[in-house]
Parts: structure tokens; C-alpha cells; sequence
């Protein structure tokens, strides 16, 4: 599965779209979605919860692992898709669609990469 190039990344396998009315959407790549293999537990941050960009901000547990989940932008949450909650293995089947984990109201992002030079970091 290729990396949409809409999308920015983290090198810690994030994406971020582009802010709407200052709300970006996060979720992770499928290069970490098949790191991680079968995700079977999601820890999301709560509505209204503060995230920092590079901070951890919830987990992924697979059957091989737990993961850290970091924040791409500093923000405010304002929704999460209680649907992964509900359905972790939607994680693996469809990251970059219905499996995003989050939205937040953006005042600032981490370093972001866009999908070339995401692309050329997981290669490297």
C-alpha cells in the first residue's frame, strides 16, 4: 500500500491531514499498522484532552507488542473514532481510511515528512 501523498507523516509512522477549519485528522501508517501485525487493544486520548506534538498520547497493542501512539501537532482533541476502539483489527485493514484514530484542533505540528520523503525514511 502506497502513502497517500495528501498526507504528512511522523518518523514515528503517524499521519496528519491538512487542517480543516483547524482540525486535522491522525491515524497511523500501514508500515506500522504491519509492524505491529494483529492490533487487538487501541488507547485513544479523550475529547477535550491536550496533545503535544512528540509526546506519546495513547497505545497500540498487537499479539506481538505495544506500541506508543504519538501526536504529530500540539491541539486540542476534538473526536475519536470510537469505531477502532470498538474494532482494533480495522487498524490493519484500512489505516489511511475508516481507521483513523483521532481529530484534533491544530496550533502547532511536529516535524512532519511529506509521503517522498516518508517513503525514503522507512526504505533507509
Amino acid at each position: 500500500m502506497s502513502n497517500p501523498t495528501h498526507l504528512q507523516y511522523t518518523e514515528e509512522h503517524e499521519w496528519l491531514t491538512e487542517a480543516v477549519d483547524g482540525v486535522s485528522t491522525v491515524g497511523i501508517t500501514a508500515h506500522a499498522a504491519d509492524a505491529l501485525g494483529d492490533i487487538v487493544y487501541v488507547q485513544l486520548p479523550e475529547v477535550g484532552d491536550t496533545v503535544t506534538a512528540g509526546e506519546t498520547c495513547g497505545e497500540l497493542e498487537s499479539t506481538k507488542s505495544v506500541s506508543d501512539l504519538y501526536s504529530p501537532a500540539t491541539g486540542e482533541i476534538v473526536e475519536i473514532n470510537q469505531a477502532v476502539i470498538d474494532d482494533p483489527a480495522s487498524v490493519n485493514s484500512d489505516p489511511f481510511g475508516d481507521a483513523w484514530l483521532y481529530k484534533v484542533k491544530v496550533e502547532a505540528t511536529d516535524k512532519l515528512l511529506s509521503a517522498a520523503e516518508y517513503d525514503a525514511f522507512i526504505k533507509a
